[in-house]
């Protein structure tokens, strides 16, 4: 016969004290003051009755957090938000939580946060956009254990999963509309192009590509941010700052230009507002162009002509690799786990609105 598992009842009983009196002493609670003799008669009554006491449960043990982490470069950019809309709208439909870590393009933040993973202990982790060379071999050591998937640009050679984004086809796209339509004297507007943001460089390089195919690559005029503005933290306006003081500074030194492209749409929503203050009527004068696709581009006043490319659908299928790879952990379907990269892209389309025409024989303003 199974012997009686004694309780902390039984101890009560015996030492002549109430159940929480010996709860409290065997749980090390002093909270409540007990005399010396009373503490040392409850344990050896414990000891001699051969008493365990049970086991706490840590939270995460009770109840283990499905928690996701985003790494982000910057919370300002409507491209950023509308990721994060698609990858919590899908974690959210399996159970699961987001952890943001903003890094605001500072490497010492984004350390900071890779260190954090250690202590966090997520299922998965999503980079929104390309993480820093200098970090490489830590993601790639990490996703040795745990799911990793990178939205990155496709000319990056990662070992990790990716849904990719080809900045190039972008470029060549937005340049091709332009050509259709006769311009063949445009400016691109852009934030710094540095080495750590290539996916910049790959967009512009590929505008350039198109403009070159037809002997016009001489015709296309590049102002981009000074790079001291990657090193501070970015306000909601950053981008359309860039767009706004660019224009600004362009018009000052040409006057022959028949369209203006924005790196991305909020670049472009300057550009607009620039052109507007300078008595530019657009498209009449100057057409303007952007890239992402943006809620406030969709806007009857703005309707921005600018490149769809699918960013809310992008943060879902980040998600749903996760998800498929934590699945693929937990089914053991033989003894050697298969090792699987999934490369997911989408085709950008052209969405021409109201800020795109035929480009026009005009003269300067004065």
């Amino acid at each position: 016969m199974r012997k009686k598992k004694v309780t902390s009842s039984d101890i009560a009983h015996v030492a002549g004290v109430s159940q929480a009196t010996v709860s409290m002493i065997l749980n090390k609670k002093y909270n409540v003051s007990f005399s010396k003799e009373t503490i040392r008669k409850v344990e050896q009554i414990a000891e001699e009755m051969g008493y365990e006491v049970p086991k706490r449960k840590t939270r995460r043990e009770s109840r283990k957090e499905k928690l996701i982490v985003v790494f982000c470069s910057n919370l300002t950019n409507p491209y950023y938000v509308m990721l994060l809309q698609g990858i919590e709208s899908r974690a959210k439909e399996q159970g699961y939580g987001l952890f943001v870590c903003n890094t605001q393009r500072d490497l010492k933040m984004e350390e900071r946060y890779l260190r954090m993973m250690h202590e966090l202990k997520p299922l998965g982790i999503i980079y929104t956009c390309n993480p820093s060379h200098c970090f490489m071999d830590t993601i790639e050591e990490l996703a040795e254990k745990i799911p990793i998937v990178i939205i990155n640009n496709q000319n990056e050679h990662l070992n990790v999963d990716a849904v990719e984004l080809d900045n190039s086809k972008l470029g060549r796209m937005m340049a091709k509309h332009l050509l259709d339509l006769g311009h063949r004297k445009v400016a691109y507007i852009a934030p710094p192009l540095t080495t750590r943001q290539k996916q910049r460089s790959k967009r512009v390089e590929g505008f350039l590509k198109e403009f070159d195919a037809v002997g016009l690559k001489d015709n296309v005029i590049i102002k981009a941010a000074n790079e001291s503005i990657d090193m501070s933290i970015p306000n909601i306006d950053s981008e359309y700052k860039i767009g706004y003081d660019l224009t600004k500074e362009l018009l000052r030194e040409h006057n022959d230009i028949t369209a203006i492209v924005g790196l991305n749409d909020m670049i472009a929503f300057g550009i607009l507002d620039a052109l507007h203050e300078e008595k530019y009527k657009v498209p009449a004068d100057i057409s303007v162009m952007g890239c992402d696709n943006t809620l406030f581009a969709k806007m009857h006043k703005v309707s921005l002509t600018t490149i769809e490319h699918f960013v809310v659908f992008k943060g879902r299928d980040a998600c749903d690799i996760i998800m498929k790879k934590i699945l693929s952990q937990n089914s053991q379907y033989s003894e050697i786990q298969p090792i699987s990269t999934y490369h997911v892209e989408y085709e950008p389309r052209l969405i021409v609105r109201g800020t795109t025409s035929y480009a026009k024989t005009k003269k300067g303003k004065n």
